[in-house]
C-alpha cells in the first residue's frame, strides 16, 4: 500500500480522531477546521468517480456529472483495479446503510 510510506503516529492521530467523529454533524465541523474546502471536495469527487465507475458509467458522463477531469477518472480507476479495495469497502457500506435506511 502507498500509505505504509506514511504510517506513524501523526496518521494513527489523524485516523483515530476521524473514527473518534460520531455523526455527520461532527464531521463536517472537523472537516471544516482540518481541511481547505478545495481538499474536502477532491476527497468527495472521487469518492463520487468511484461510485460512478462502479456502477458502470461512461468516462463522459462521470466528467459531465462530477466535473473531475479524466486524469481523477483514470487515477480512479487505477485504484479500484489495483488498489487496496478501500474504495469498494466503502461502497459496500455505504450501499448497505442505504438500504437499512429505507
Amino acid at each position: 500500500m502507498q500509505i505504509d510510506k506514511l504510517r506513524g503516529e501523526q496518521l494513527d492521530q489523524l485516523f483515530d480522531a476521524i473514527l473518534s467523529l460520531k455523526d455527520r454533524e461532527e464531521c463536517y465541523r472537523f472537516f471544516d477546521d482540518i481541511a481547505t474546502m478545495s481538499e474536502i471536495h477532491s476527497i468527495a469527487q472521487r469518492l463520487q468517480v468511484a461510485k460512478m465507475l462502479t456502477e458502470g458509467h461512461t468516462y463522459n458522463a462521470i466528467e459531465k456529472e462530477t466535473k473531475a477531469s479524466t486524469a481523477t477518472i483514470s487515477r480512479v480507476r487505477r485504484c479500484i483495479n489495483f488498489g487496496s479495495d478501500g474504495y469498494q469497502m466503502v461502497l459496500d457500506r455505504i450501499m448497505n446503510m442505504d438500504e437499512e435506511n429505507k
